[in-house]
């Protein structure tokens, strides 16, 4: 059988790698595409998107809790089937409109891992085909608990496809997976517990944000276990017991339902890289400023799996899926140069990141100010009686630009986008402050930040 040749193979039908593959076959380049799941990526079907539209019910469910007895006469109960059929309109037609825009694109399909012969050389559905350039976008998966029992925790995907919701669950792992699952399954009714590994949840987020977060957790009925290390996972006759280790000593929980959501690992496993002389790390595939693979320079590498040093999101995805696009069609002439990239949790209330927190301002050398203040009393929350509203700015005393802003409030993930258009322009507080925003709007709550 002959091997077929390509200019560009592209391994992952996610975000960051249909983008590349579109791309390079409008210019005339004869272009693949593969993946071992169902096409379209994790963000459409598996993540982001599915995620936010479950979040969506609770937050109309959290405003009528906090306005009842102010214009609202009792809360609504929520219909967790109704909620997965209407979730599922959203997804459930993804895999075929990716694959049928891929097909009229002119792209070659294939429905397996690949593994790399060599260099320039891959095996897929049994096939041997050659490729001028590679482009590994495979994302990520989550981490395996190598414990006694990991067979029985289940991960985020089964979360999201649930048909009925269990009376009892526990999180493994208090980051911004499980916090938001948390979130909506204590709103829908479950009795939840995270058990989490560090001193408190969401690790990379500003601490004092947090532990307002914590604090309406932990008033929604969430049961936080910290400074834990699980160790072991059985099945009972009704629930799992899950034991951990705290304080020397080995104790447990129990529940109807476990997911490991202790993070999220580069899909990498079934490339076999080491025979493709592509270098990997921790962080997934070695790159260059071009995202370029440091030791296969055939190789390219964008999205969650890229150890670009950029945060796994979708928009950051899309970023570098434009760069590799760029450099494989043009020529190494686009470096990576991320702008601030925020970050949300769609927790509620949300908390939102963008730039230094308080330890890294310290850590660079920054002259800076911190302002950190929390304002429920601010007519936007106080019109809604949402009782969590904070924020923290850190600004540079020199140059009076903001470094870093966090913020936890119903609409954080909105306002942190106006920190974006703040710190990518180089905008003095002063400029933000002599601006006109619409009022009372949550977005012209930021002059009142700097």
């Amino acid at each position: 059988m002959a091997i077929k040749e390509y200019d560009v193979f592209v391994i992952g039908t996610g975000t960051a790698g249909k983008s590349v593959a579109y791309d390079c076959a409008a210019e005339g380049m004869k272009v693949a595409i593969a993946d071992n799941r169902e096409f379209g990526g994790t963000c459409s079907q598996r993540g982001c998107d599915p995620k936010k539209v479950l979040v969506g019910i609770t937050e109309a469910m959290h405003l009528a809790a906090c306005l009842e007895g102010k214009g609202i006469a009792s809360v609504p109960k929520i219909d967790w089937t109704a909620l997965q059929k209407f979730k599922s309109t959203f997804t459930d037609a993804i895999p075929f409109t990716t694959e049928r825009d891929l097909n009229e694109a002119g792209i070659t399909m294939y429905h397996q891992s690949p593994q790399f012969l060599d260099e320039n050389t891959l095996s897929v559905e049994g096939k041997t085909v050659k490729a001028k350039k590679i482009v590994i976008a495979t994302g990520q998966k989550p981490m395996e608990l190598k414990i006694p029992g990991r067979d029985y925790l289940k991960i985020s995907d089964d979360f999201l496809e649930l048909p009925e919701l269990p009376e009892s669950i526990v999180f493994v792992g208090g980051g911004y997976i499980g916090m938001e699952f948390a979130h909506i399954a204590a709103r829908c009714g479950a009795k939840v517990t995270i058990v989490e590994f560090g001193p408190r949840p969401l690790g990379p987020f500003d601490a004092d944000i947090v532990s307002h977060l914590t604090k309406a957790s932990e008033e929604l009925g969430i049961k936080f276990i910290f400074n834990a290390k699980v160790s072991e996972v059985e099945k009972l006759q009704k629930n799992y017991r899950v034991s951990f280790q705290k304080n020397g000593k080995t104790q447990s929980v129990d529940a109807r339902m476990v997911f490991n959501t202790a993070g999220r690992v580069p899909s990498i496993d079934d490339l076999d890289l080491e025979k493709g002389n592509v270098s990997f790390e921790k962080g997934g595939i070695s790159v260059n400023e071009y995202l370029q693979n440091t030791t296969n320079k055939s190789v390219y590498s964008c999205g969650d799996v890229s150890a670009s040093g950029s945060l796994p999101l979708t928009p950051t995805s899309s970023q570098e899926a434009r760069i590799v696009s760029l450099n494989i069609r043009k020529g190494n002439h686009t470096k990576m140069d991320f702008p601030p990239v925020p970050s949300v949790v769609f927790t509620i209330p949300q908390v939102a990141t963008i730039g230094l927190t308080e330890e890294e301002a310290k850590e660079k050398g920054y002259n800076y100010v911190v302002e950190y203040k929390s304002v429920p009393q601010w007519f936007n929350a106080k019109r809604i009686n949402e009782k969590v509203y904070a924020y923290k700015t850190i600004v540079d005393k020199d140059r009076n630009i903001v470094l870093g802003a966090h913020i936890i409030a119903s609409e954080a993930g909105e306002m942190i986008n106006l920190f974006v258009l703040a710190m990518c322009g180089k905008l003095t507080c002063e400029n933000i402050k002599a601006m006109i925003f619409a009022y009372p709007t949550w977005g012209n709550d930021i002059k009142g930040m700097v």
